[in-house]
């Protein structure tokens, strides 16, 4: 995409952990202190408490924004192992001493275990969010609330990824949610299969049939999914079901891990944590995961769990069972929950523009004693209640009314949003432009007028600013990354119009439809969208979710012979000048010679071309960065020459235009004052509606500039060329 990794946090198994086999020389590593043996003869692992801290002490790290763990993420997949293992090992023990999985009691365990801290942090998260993260994305956050309350939260998240313009918002601060609702999805399933399937099969060995015939179904589609969709392909339950039954594949054969040879043992505990510590070091956010990348950290954390149970004291649980691992690993849960809101919101709260830096890993070390303070005030009280431990129904109840009350209260704050606090009125820049004999002089006096606080008359409201669309994308008429084939018509304008005008580019052009539609209507012409996000009009192969852009390479291809059937009079491109060349070579001489291609295959017969140049970036998301600051909007602002991401491009992009007498026009004069401040609010409206987009609002005010421009270079009947 750049799909916005939306911060991707593992969350910790939440059973204890279980009663297995235990090492024959006692706990690795423990230091004189051997664990109490269970019932049955069986004992703690205290390594896998360890594992749990490293999995979390890394992904929280590297939340932070430490760069050296920047791959802290696959922690994730480490904890989605260890949950398999210890769920499916308390279950088969079950049925081993009672002959019978009671579904009742295992689903009034989990919820005893998750929801009373669940709650807790969904409601404090709430609550900071109303505070700090401002009125724009409350709405959203609260959404976020109830489905993280219903554990439905990671289907949100993935549907929220395929959104082009949703890459710079800034994550959720209950995102981290996603992977406990993946995991009880699994439960929801796995349970009954497990059920069945020892009703039905007599030998262990063939209990793993249904599990491998799952695994294998998920992981094909995670592959597919990390192609296609990544988005999907992280947070969809469907991509990581496979994670979680190579634990339950590892504790169907617990009972002979305990045979494994010592010195064998050791080295495959050693070479999984090994395994797990090379994910964290070397992958980053352009690794493509999960994707087969993701089998590294699942196959370490299996042979963690596989060689603990016999490593002895020369294993890798000689570090993992040391106390502060294993004090870590009995709050990571709790840690979990926590790390990820304090590092999103405490930032907020102390600033904008605060969230890279020190503040980030001071917020979620933070998280350690809130974590302990959860464990002992709240997880333990209620999960080991005897009121609600003995009586599985009691236990449901309780989960189920958490989650209700959550789910409640989230539907309640939205209807009390967070205000911001406003200015004056601001004189309307529609309306001036459209009165002013000289709309280019108007526009330039407002733009030279400094606004420095939200005006109390902002319009559009800033939400309708941020997420409403025009109707080329209402219209499903601005493909998507993996599109090919535009299936719409997609005919504006005057539809019964003779002269022609097409839109061919991005969503950089598309961006400029409000102006060009009602221009079209106005000179009866026919106007004609072809976009597709973050796709260039400039014959070269950009890289996308670390491949080749095909999807572009092939809609461009299509397109272009599309419009030289159409012989349109004029053809508008316009694409964004930030992207990544596929391969070797230079970006701008690359980009140069293939928007010439374009040009001389676009300019034959009667069809004219005209390029509108990028437009100015604003420093970071406008809309965020307003709401942030909606008294000191100047800090929004940039200067005209720190504006163009790509200069260089720009640049080839012009001398292509000159050497195929192709039009330009540069619009940076239409958003930047004469004195060089490019700001975020002109008048009463927003400047743009994200990182680098035009709001609708404030092109439709420019409309006048535009159709004067236009006429200028090409006349009413689209027939005066430029320069003739």
């Amino acid at each position: 995409m750049p799909v916005r990794r939306l911060a991707q946090p593992p969350r910790p198994t939440s059973e204890d952990v279980p009663a297995v086999p235990r090492p024959r020389d006692g706990a690795p590593g423990d230091r004189g202190n051997r664990p109490a043996p269970a019932a049955g003869g069986a004992g703690l692992r205290l390594d896998i408490q360890g594992l749990r801290a490293v999995a979390v002490s890394l992904v929280a790290i590297s939340h932070a924004g430490v760069s050296s763990v920047a791959g802290g993420y696959i922690g994730v997949d480490v904890f989605f192992v260890i949950s398999g293992f210890l769920i499916t090992s308390l279950m088969l023990r079950e049925w081993s001493r009672e002959g019978r999985i009671a579904l009742g009691r295992f689903y009034a365990r989990r919820a005893l275990r998750l929801l009373p801290a669940s709650t807790l942090v969904v409601l404090a998260t709430l609550a900071g969010s109303w505070l700090f993260l401002g009125p724009l994305r409350f709405a959203d956050y609260a959404k976020d609330a109830i489905a993280s309350a219903w554990y439905v939260v990671n289907f949100r998240l993935a549907e929220a990824g395929t959104d082009y313009f949703n890459t710079d918002v800034p994550p959720s601060p209950f995102q981290h949610f996603w992977s406990l609702a993946v995991e009880e999805q699994f439960y929801l399933i796995w349970p009954i299969v497990l059920i069945i399937a020892l009703k039905l099969f007599r030998r262990r060995a063939l209990l793993a049939i249904p599990l491998l015939a799952l695994a294998a179904a998920s992981f094909a589609l995670n592959l597919h999914l990390t192609e296609t969709s990544p988005s999907w392909a992280y947070f969809g339950s469907q991509g990581r079901i496979w994670e979680l039954a190579v634990g339950a594949l590892l504790a169907l054969a617990a009972h002979r891990l305990d045979d494994i040879p010592r010195p064998v043992a050791a080295v495959l505990s050693w070479a999984g944590l090994a395994a797990i510590g090379y994910s964290a070091v070397v992958f980053d956010e352009s690794t493509r995961f999960p994707g087969h990348n993701a089998v590294i950290p699942v196959l370490g954390a299996a042979a963690v769990l596989a060689g603990g149970a016999a490593a002895g004291r020369y294993g890798a649980g000689a570090v993992l069972a040391l106390r502060p691992a294993v004090w870590i690993g009995g709050i990571s849960y709790a840690w979990y929950l926590w790390h990820w809101p304090l590092i999103i919101i405490v930032p907020a709260a102390a600033g904008f523009g605060e969230h890279d830096g020190p503040l980030r890993l001071i917020a979620a070390l933070c998280g350690i004693p809130l974590a302990w303070l959860t464990l002992h005030l709240v997880e333990n009280p209620m999960r080991f209640h005897r009121a609600f431990k003995a009586h599985a129904a009691r236990g449901l109840s309780l989960g189920l009314g958490l989650s209700a009350v959550a789910a409640a209260l989230a539907v309640v704050a939205t209807q009390f949003p967070p205000t911001l606090d406003e200015g004056a009125a601001r004189p309307s820049p529609k309306a001036t432009i459209a009165a002013a004999s000289d709309p280019r002089a108007a526009l330039a006096e407002l733009l030279e007028q400094r606004v420095d606080k939200l005006p109390s008359n902002l319009e559009p409201s800033m939400r309708d600013t941020a997420y409403k669309r025009s109707r080329v994308y209402t219209d499903d008429c601005a493909l998507t990354m993996a599109d090919t084939v535009q299936t719409q018509p997609c005919l504006y304008g005057d539809k019964d119009a003779e002269r022609s005008v097409v839109l061919f580019g991005d969503s950089h052009v598309a961006q400029w439809f409000p102006a060009l539609d009602e221009i079209a209507r106005k000179h009866h012409w026919r106007l004609y969208s072809f976009t597709k996000n973050a796709c260039k009009v400039a014959q070269i192969t950009i890289e996308y979710n670390g491949g080749p852009y095909s999807t572009c390479d092939d809609w461009r291809a299509t397109t272009l012979e599309k419009i030289l059937k159409m012989e349109p009079e004029l053809v508008i491109t316009s694409s964004s000048n930030s992207a990544k060349l596929y391969g070797d070579g230079d970006m701008a001489e690359a980009w140069g010679k293939g928007q010439a291609e374009t040009y001389r295959k676009l300019q034959q017969g009667r069809t004219q071309v005209l390029t509108l140049l990028d437009t100015p970036w604003p420093k970071n998301n406008a809309v965020d960065c307003a709401v942030a600051h909606p008294d000191s909007l100047g800090s929004c602002a940039r200067d005209r020459s720190e504006a163009d991401p790509k200069p260089d491009v720009t640049k080839a992009i012009r001398a292509a235009a000159a050497a195929e007498d192709v039009a330009v026009i540069d619009p940076y004069d239409w958003v930047c004052a004469p004195s060089g401040n490019c700001p975020v609010v002109v008048g009463n409206t927003m400047v743009y509606r994200d990182y680098g987009h035009l709001a609708d609002g404030f092109v439709e005010a420019l409309t006048p500039v535009v159709e004067a421009e236009l006429l200028r270079l090409f006349d009413t009947d689209l027939s005066r060329r430029p320069g003739a």
